[in-house]
């Protein structure tokens, strides 16, 4: 329970937080360059600013990623059908470069396809980025020299991408720049980032999330807009936010975002929704129709009882789950001691969405990174998430090793549902702890220093209009008013770390 404290120096409210001040396992991982940073050091300057640093490490991992594709880059693409996996270095990228029809130089969604799947089955804003990386390979060459350009020319522009994650994710919160390293150090960005193309959307949400964070409404619609527009999932952002703009009355920020998210999905969309809507329509036939497979809590079912769960029966249940997950994100919204910050209801969103879906192909961790490293930024928590999402990452390749071999070399059927078990679970575990933040926000690591909602926006320290339940009584966990000499102490303690865990 927060306790307003006289201090005769309080802590300077402009000060960015270190990470080694704050986390215990921060400090331990400090020592591999020279230990914690020091109290009276000087704060950056010139040109190693956190920004600066953490994009240099993003764009570091991501060439280490690159490196660990090179078994494949250089034969195993190509050569056989299951030593892409037991290297577990698979991309869809340079398959689709012909399969897709960019070799031939076809127009995606616009001309047909041979084959089970007629046209570009991605959304509008992905396949412009496939034909403008198309555009940039060298032609002449034999075609697998071509779909090795291909790859790289991607790549490089992916790269892109993953620094401007990086440095959205840094900037989100003013006084917390250093999370961002979470981002730029996941394992799982570096192993998963040149797959597919889904680090495109991710990096138009983080900044997305920063404009909100901002209070640019109007920026933020747009950019979610696009990203929309390159994958399906950033619309689910918009479902917290209106939780929350309910809660506080914010209805004009909402309407603003709403309007630009709905102008921007539009601009990309409409031209080929006009001119060729059958191509179009493809993305969201293939989402409708497309099989329960890997990874999904779905295929375990399958896998276990022998039950096939049809694609239309796998649509109902997950959208049966989800309109429970809403219920209960609506739940936390409204009852919950202390609204909620943005981030922490939009993990959870997609959280849920990832846990419910048909399919969970192993970059869609791509897509809880940013909004993890800023809902819950604990090392601890962050670090066990994903070494469940590594282990999951090797017993996919390992299992699809397993299953296209003659002799049987790889994970067998029961190792890869452990995998499967262990995604989920690591899933739900930093789910666990963002709500536990939520009920409870004195636990909340960026609360504890009296903070509201720093990537809220309008939001941050806004007043509650709409309440229920436990918050339409006096809020035992608000925050006082502050007085001067006086700070609110959101369960710190007196230990030198200010971390209560």
């Amino acid at each position: 329970m927060p306790s307003l404290q006289k201090s005769s120096a309080p802590r300077d409210r402009s000060q960015t937080v270190i990470p080694t001040h704050r986390d215990k396992v921060a400090v331990a991982g400090s020592e591999l360059i020279g230990g914690p940073y020091g109290r009276r050091a000087a704060a950056a300057t010139g040109q190693l600013t956190p920004v600066r640093v953490i994009a240099l490490v993003a764009i570091g991992m991501f060439a280490l990623g690159m490196v660990q594709k090179l078994p494949c880059y250089n034969w195993a693409w190509f050569r056989g059908t299951t030593s892409q996996y037991t290297h577990a270095c698979y991309s869809d990228i340079p398959h689709l470069f012909a399969g897709r029809g960019f070799a031939d130089g076809l127009i995606p969604y616009f001309d047909r396809l041979g084959g089970d799947i007629p046209f570009l089955e991605y959304p509008v804003l992905t396949g412009l980025f496939m034909e403008v990386a198309a555009w940039l390979t060298p032609g002449g060459g034999e075609l697998n020299q071509q779909e090795q350009a291909y790859w790289l020319v991607n790549a490089g522009l992916l790269m892109v991408c993953a620094a401007v994650l990086a440095v959205c994710v840094t900037r989100t919160h003013r006084l917390r720049p250093w999370d961002g390293l979470l981002v730029a150090l996941a394992p799982s960005v570096a192993l998963t980032a040149t797959i597919n193309w889904d680090i495109l959307a991710v990096a138009l949400t983080a900044a997305a999330v920063l404009m909100w964070s901002r209070s640019r409404p109007l920026a933020f619609g747009i950019l979610l807009g696009l990203a929309t527009a390159a994958k399906f999932y950033p619309i689910l952002l918009l479902c917290p936010l209106l939780l929350l703009c309910w809660r506080a009355g914010k209805w004009r920020a909402y309407g603003t975002a709403v309007l630009g998210f709905l102008g921007s999905w539009l601009v990309v969309n409409l031209p080929v929704m006009l001119l060729a809507p059958e191509g179009w329509k493809q993305f969201y036939l293939f989402s409708r129709d497309r099989n329960v497979d890997f990874g999904s809590i779905w295929l375990l079912v399958t896998q276990r009882t022998g039950d096939v769960i049809t694609p239309g029966r796998a649509n109902l249940y997950a959208l049966l789950l989800m309109a429970v997950a809403v219920a209960g994100l609506a739940y936390l919204a409204f009852t919950a001691p202390r609204r909620p910050r943005f981030v922490q209801l939009a993990f959870l969103v997609v959280a849920a969405f990832v846990l419910t879906n048909k399919v969970y192909s192993p970059q869609y961790v791509l897509w809880l990174v940013p909004l993890a490293a800023l809902a819950r930024p604990r090392w601890r928590d962050f670090l066990v998430w994903q070494a469940c999402e590594v282990m999951y990452f090797v017993g996919v390749w390992m299992y699809l090793a397993y299953t296209g071999s003659s002799n049987k070399q790889g994970l067998p059927v029961d190792g890869y549902q452990f995998a499967i078990v262990l995604h989920l679970l690591g899933t739900l575990y930093l789910c666990a702890m963002v709500v536990r933040d939520i009920l409870a926000p004195e636990k909340d690591p960026v609360r504890q220093d009296g903070a509201d909602d720093p990537s809220g926006g309008v939001l941050d320290g806004a007043e509650d209009v709409v309440v229920a339940g436990r918050a339409a009584r006096p809020a035992r966990h608000a925050a006082p008013a502050v007085e001067e000499g006086q700070r609110v102490r959101w369960g710190t303690t007196d230990d030198p770390w200010g971390a209560p865990e």
